[in-house]
């Protein structure tokens, strides 16, 4: 079936293009791991820097350099498991917590190994082009009561503050809503 789109419309004339689309099978569906290629690339052209992160330590010590660089500090390694653990990975905090953290309380106060503090910026909001963009893919988190495998996340300063969940073409896009939802209630 043609479809006819405007281009050009006055009182005299009016100037229509034809666009028909291609006819596609069901073969030249794209697959999930080709999407999350493309996907990877379009934000790797974007600026994204893409970082090939698949365990906890791994992301945990990306986050410290990330934090370091945007804040023009050398954590001590004792400054760091205090600064993560009582002000990034607290256990006493849930989901709402930690998504206060980053919408108000975005500046935390480091204890520094003499005795000073010190204020260190989660994110940069007064200039947002100071934040660092990473993309990761295929993060798994074992140990919870499931394995967690998130298709994409975007780091922002060493935080996964997104996760995408990709679905191939054909697949209820409920599907990946509900694995969403799971993984938010039974990891990360």
């Amino acid at each position: 079936m043609s479809q006819y789109n405007i281009v050009a419309s006055t009182d005299e004339s009016t100037v229509v293009a034809e666009y028909s689309p291609p006819y596609r099978t069901a073969a030249e569906y794209q697959s999930e791991a080709a999407l999350e290629k493309e996907f990877i690339q379009l934000l790797s052209s974007q600026g994204y820097e893409y970082l090939a992160i698949n365990n906890e330590a791994a992301l945990i010590e990306n986050l410290r350099h990330q934090l370091e660089a945007l804040n023009n500090i050398t954590f001590s390694n004792d400054e760091w498991e205090r600064f993560f653990h009582e002000c990034i990975a607290s256990a006493n905090e849930g989901i709402v917590e930690k998504t206060r953290k980053i919408q108000d309380d975005h500046v935390q106060i480091l204890k520094r190994d003499d005795g000073s503090t010190k204020n260190v910026y989660l994110l940069d909001k007064k200039n947002i082009h100071n934040n660092r963009l990473q993309v990761i893919n295929q993060y798994e988190e074992s140990g919870e009561t499931h394995e967690t495998r998130y298709d994409v996340s975007i780091l922002v300063n060493g935080l996964p503050l997104v996760h995408i969940e990709l679905k191939r073409r054909g697949v209820a896009i409920r599907e990946a809503f509900n694995q969403i939802k799971r993984y938010q209630r039974d990891s990360f």
